[in-house]
């Protein structure tokens, strides 16, 4: 499904990618030569002990981090050879991020940072899929608050509205749920399973929660820079089980 040869369309792929900091006897591997396809029209999530390089692989296939060495495709975009205002733009574009912290501009209300992504393509809402996904996130009756006047739920459920608004190729997605409560955590969870589901999206999400993780189609294992295993059809059990194999 994931080996570079299948017929499904890759959303995003890397092909031999490294990420190295620092030189020398001081150089950090990030990663250690990745080559991995994340399939459209699925959820994947990657997970992996501390500093195994999950969220370095998210960040240089979503383009917010450059590759030391290797390629990073957005379908069939190599990301590797755009400039820094050629990247810009399709990120603007093309993809969708959720971040823990959320990253809201204080200045503008609920409805403006979700439509934040059109706003600034010069591009008009669904006003339809607008409300379906606002009203999906349970925000309808809070628009017109500022980021200030909501709670971290709140406005974390206005960050998945934003991603997905725009209908973006592919939804990075950042330990989305790890300021959360379990309640909003699964509320969240469900509504993105709902898009990969309902509506075809793809979403890539890092996580180190196992039951956050078996919501994906596939769940991709990382140690020491390297993909080290993979599990479909994953189950909060099995993916802990998983984990507790890097304990060892």
């Amino acid at each position: 499904m994931t080996d570079g040869t299948a017929v499904i369309t890759a959303a995003a792929r890397a092909v031999d990618a490294r990420k190295t900091y620092g030189t020398g006897e001081a150089a950090v591997h990030a990663l250690a030569g990745v080559t991995v396809d994340f399939p459209q029209h699925a959820y994947t999530a990657i997970m992996g002990p501390s500093g195994s390089g999950k969220s370095t692989l998210m960040q240089c296939v979503a383009g917010l981090d450059r590759l030391t060495s290797g390629s990073a495709y957005i379908g069939e975009t190599d990301i590797s050879t755009l400039s820094k205002t050629e990247l810009t733009l399709l990120r603007r574009d093309r993809l969708g991020f959720i971040f823990q912290q959320y990253n809201l501009i204080p200045s503008l209300t609920a409805r403006e940072n979700i439509l934040l992504p059109l706003t600034l393509a010069g591009e008009k809402p669904d006003e339809a899929w607008l409300d379906e996904v606002v009203g999906t996130v349970g925000m309808a009756d809070r628009l017109g608050n500022l980021p200030s006047q909501l709670s971290g739920g709140q406005q974390q459920r206005v960050a998945v509205a934003r991603a997905l608004v725009p209908r973006p190729d592919i939804v990075f997605a950042d330990e989305p749920t790890g300021a959360l409560d379990s309640r909003t955590g699964i509320e969240i969870l469900t509504f993105m399973r709902r898009a990969v589901d309902e509506t075809g999206q793809t979403i890539v999400m890092v996580t180190h929660d196992p039951h956050a993780a078996s919501y994906a189609d596939q769940v991709l294992f990382l140690a020491d820079g390297q993909i080290v295993d993979r599990m479909a059809n994953p189950t909060a059990d099995r993916v802990l089980d998983r984990m507790k194999r890097f304990e060892g």
